[in-house]
């Protein structure tokens, strides 16, 4: 069996605007953001599939928005990365503490670990059950998760080792449309797909 994924990256926050790292913090949509994912629409067919979201507040917050619908899944796998001890902070003030330390760590691409927080390996190995799931349900579904959650599914996907620039340009306003196999295996499918009511 074999399923689409098409995730989305939850609405504004004020953290956004601030440039802070969010990861496992949570953190509910700014008023600004509120307004923005109410006028969102998903283009056909997404608009009619199922919908997966993270467990934290911004996500919830947009999948209840964003053409709201009976229900929806939060599952736990979709949290963001955790930032630990670099949560709240900007990378522009940890570069200026310790700029030494923030290049050692971001060379180790996908075992990169903020202290205290997770790997993007780390969010590979907790994404893979999930995935499994999704392709043995053979239902092509909607997931609001967050950047790292796609930034993960793109190098699952291609075989990026984060030690690079992304090798494909993600709009964080649209549509990002993976397949993923029995196996858990994601290859890319549609990247880039516009939603229905996204300002300039």
């Amino acid at each position: 069996m074999s399923a689409r994924i098409a995730f989305l990256r939850h609405g504004p926050t004020d953290w956004n605007a601030q440039h802070r790292l969010q990861g496992a913090t949570d953190i509910g949509l700014s008023d600004a953001g509120r307004l923005a994912v109410a006028n969102w629409t998903l283009p056909e067919p997404m608009a009619g599939w199922p919908r997966h979201t993270s467990p934290l507040g911004r996500a919830l917050e947009t999948a209840a928005l964003i053409e709201p619908v009976a229900k929806f899944h939060a599952v736990d796998a979709l949290r963001e990365m955790g930032f630990g001890a670099w949560e709240g902070q900007t990378l522009d003030a940890l570069r200026r503490d310790d700029p030494e330390g923030l290049r050692r760590s971001e060379s180790l691409g996908l075992d990169m670990t903020p202290p205290g927080g997770e790997s993007p390996r780390a969010v590979m190995t907790r994404l893979a059950p999930w995935l499994r799931e999704v392709a043995a349900d053979g239902v092509d579904i909607v997931a609001i998760a967050h950047k790292g959650i796609v930034r993960v599914a793109l190098a699952m996907a291609t075989g990026w080792d984060m030690k690079s620039r992304q090798p494909l340009k993600l709009d964080w306003r649209a549509l990002h449309v993976f397949r993923v196999d029995d196996a858990g295996t994601l290859a890319v499918d549609t990247l880039n797909v516009p939603l229905i009511g996204v300002g300039p």
